[in-house]
């Protein structure tokens, strides 16, 4: 499936040069009243992203927050209302009974909004996703924007109604609002100075992230909940989480996702209870349509080289973020990045910038090929078997919970010592 148009016409938009939409569904923003933003997750990038988007030249105000847990709730509402952060702090209007608390707190604080910032785990960015535009909301969503193929097609059909209802949506696939990659792109896509692209190779390769460690009082869905990093149907393995953004990149470039994949992947050194179900490390051969090869490889495994980057072979030369070499190693372009924006930041600034000036912008389906091209390489690990596109994308297996609720059992359960059961390849089909 070629998207070559469709991720072209996501740099121009972030580019700020898009032409305006015929619909106006934001234009009543304009010199009228803020625009108000709900916070859908308070986690560590929750947070980031509410600093971000009350940083933004236009005029908003935060007015709902919403998370699982009280005291992730609070902890976001404190650091936003700090005296270290004036700006944002005057821009905090969140009183107690906008500040909801459990597995329905979303839909409560969606309903007062005008823009929505999903940020929870993975996992739920589905639903969140589908209730932000079912109510009409602008919306900024993380990447990952599902765990499975299931999630995958419901924003996929979300991301559908979001253009029909000319809703403006950016997912947090920052490369994409990244001068020095947006630079990259127009010489090696655009001006084809590396000539044809014939391979790639990306890499997430570092230590690892936290763990939250089980406390007595914990039911097994709060457990998972607290350290969801290591459970499939919140996280989606590193290979999703993390990882989705080099191979993000390399997709964006080649203008489409893979139609295959291959690999192998395990638990070599993270291996304690507390590390859940998911792999410390994962090794992907993505093949495009017209048989190009991506080398992928991601690890979490502390004192190893660390290594986070793209890298595309083309018949004249060779690419990174920011740099080009002829074939014989000789530099060609390097950006300069001294006067760069943060992309964290520009890519709220143009979200925000596209709604008032109603200008077209939907990342939603780029993040669903990007998140599902990720999924398709951890079934390849997963099962040790050859994954085609159709095969990853049809798949009925489903990482979430029948039921959300405290006392409810997750899918994935620990054994009497305490351990998660592992993929096996060669023996888990998981497709």
């Amino acid at each position: 499936m070629k998207r070559r148009n469709f991720l072209r016409n996501s740099a121009i938009a972030t580019s700020a040069v898009a032409l305006k939409a015929n619909a106006s569904n934001s234009a009543f923003f304009i010199g009228t009243e803020p625009i108000k933003i709900a916070l859908i997750g308070c986690g560590g990038r929750g947070t980031g992203a509410a600093f971000q988007a009350l940083s933004v030249k236009e005029n908003v105000v935060l007015v709902a927050m919403a998370d699982a847990f009280q005291d992730r709730l609070d902890n976001c509402y404190n650091s936003l209302n700090s005296d270290k952060n004036p700006g944002v702090k005057a821009r905090l209007k969140v009183p107690k009974e906008n500040q909801f608390v459990g597995f329905e707190a979303y839909k409560k604080a969606i309903a007062l909004a005008d823009v929505v910032i999903l940020t929870t785990p993975p996992g739920f960015r589905p639903m969140h996703f589908e209730e932000a535009v079912a109510q009409g909301k602008h919306v900024f969503m993380e990447k990952p924007v599902a765990t499975d193929a299931p999630g995958i097609r419901r924003v996929l059909k979300a991301a559908e109604e979001s253009k029909k209802k000319n809703l403006k949506v950016v997912v947090g696939l920052q490369r994409h609002y990244q001068t020095s990659y947006l630079e990259t792109y127009k010489r090696v896509i655009d001006q084809k100075v590396i000539g044809d692209l014939v391979s790639a190779r990306c890499y997430w390769n570092n230590d690892g992230v936290w763990v939250v460690k089980r406390e007595a009082q914990m039911t097994e869905m709060e457990y998972q909940m607290r350290n969801w990093y290591y459970f499939v149907w919140l996280c989606g393995d590193h290979i999703s989480e993390q990882h989705i953004h080099n191979i993000d990149v390399i997709n964006w470039f080649k203008g489409g996702h893979p139609v295959e994949a291959v690999g192998l992947g395990g638990r070599e050194v993270r291996k304690g209870k507390e590390y859940g179900e998911i792999f410390d490390h994962h090794y992907v051969e993505f093949t495009y349509g017209d048989g190009m090869v991506l080398n992928s490889q991601c690890r979490h495994q502390p004192g190893t080289v660390s290594n986070v980057s793209e890298h595309l072979i083309g018949t004249a030369g060779r690419a990174t973020e920011g740099k080009i070499l002829d074939l014989k190693g000789n530099s060609i372009w390097r950006h300069r990045d001294k006067d760069d924006k943060n992309p964290y930041q520009v890519e709220h600034d143009v979200l925000f910038d596209c709604i008032v000036n109603d200008k077209p912008i939907n990342d939603a389906e780029n993040g669903a090929i990007a998140t599902m091209t990720s999924i398709m390489g951890r079934m390849a690990t997963y099962s040790g078997q050859k994954v085609t596109w159709d095969e990853a994308i049809n798949s009925q297996v489903n990482y979430f919970p029948e039921k959300l609720d405290w006392n409810h059992l997750p899918k994935s359960l620990p054994d009497s010592n305490g351990f998660y059961p592992i993929p096996v390849p060669g023996k888990d089909k998981l497709i």
